[in-house]
């Protein structure tokens, strides 16, 4: 099947962003990379390419543009936000959508799933708000992993580095001007650990 000039321009374009960040691009970001008016149209050149079995797409996926050179992919559930600053109610989304991500970026498990960040007290971890944290779900941790924590006894969930220290818990953000949370070890449960972060472009 004939492909446009604009078709292997997008073509190259999702394969170039898929070499340098590691997973596909929404339709928005093929929208403004390329100037394209409308996603709609995005959404046109895309059909053509996956009728030329170029690319493959997953329906209600944020980033569910396959190319069929492209290695196994793994579906992560999207299980809502979790806070980086002050610990906030863990907010459930119920849509319950996934991710696509490629094996090369995570590994293929089925004790992972994601969570949108919201607030800034992990930036110098280079986690910022909006980003994406891709987790694997445990309840130990070691000390210095990034994990999501429940925080018992006000029933809120942070994320933060996790120390273990002089009979307490240290929970440390990764931004100079927020405090430490110090807490007992019986209050605090371990939700998961960060083993990929996706970063979100406006």
């Amino acid at each position: 099947m004939k492909i446009s000039d604009k078709q292997r321009e997008m073509l190259a374009f999702i394969e170039t962003f898929i070499e340098k960040n590691g997973y596909p691009p929404t339709y928005e970001e093929i929208r403004q990379g390329l100037n394209i008016s409308s996603k709609s149209l995005v959404n046109y050149h895309l059909e053509v390419l996956e009728n030329a079995a170029l690319l493959k797409r997953s329906p209600n996926t944020p980033r569910g543009i396959r190319l069929n050179s492209e290695s196994e992919t793994v579906q992560v559930p999207f299980m809502g936000r979790i806070a980086a600053g002050p610990p906030t109610d863990f907010v459930e989304d119920n849509n319950r959508e996934a991710i696509e991500l490629t094996c090369t970026i995570v590994p293929n498990r089925a004790d992972l799933f994601a969570l949108k960040v919201e607030g800034d007290s992990m930036i110098d971890a280079l986690v910022n708000h909006g980003d994406i944290v891709i987790m694997q779900h445990q309840v130990e941790a070691q000390n210095g992993e990034m994990v999501a924590v429940r925080l018992i006894d006000q029933n809120e969930t942070t994320l933060k580095r996790f120390y273990r220290e002089n009979g307490h818990v240290r929970l440390q953000p990764a931004n100079p001007k927020m405090e430490p949370i110090f807490v007992s070890p019986e209050s605090v449960a371990v939700q998961g650990k960060v083993v990929a972060i996706i970063r979100q472009v406006e």
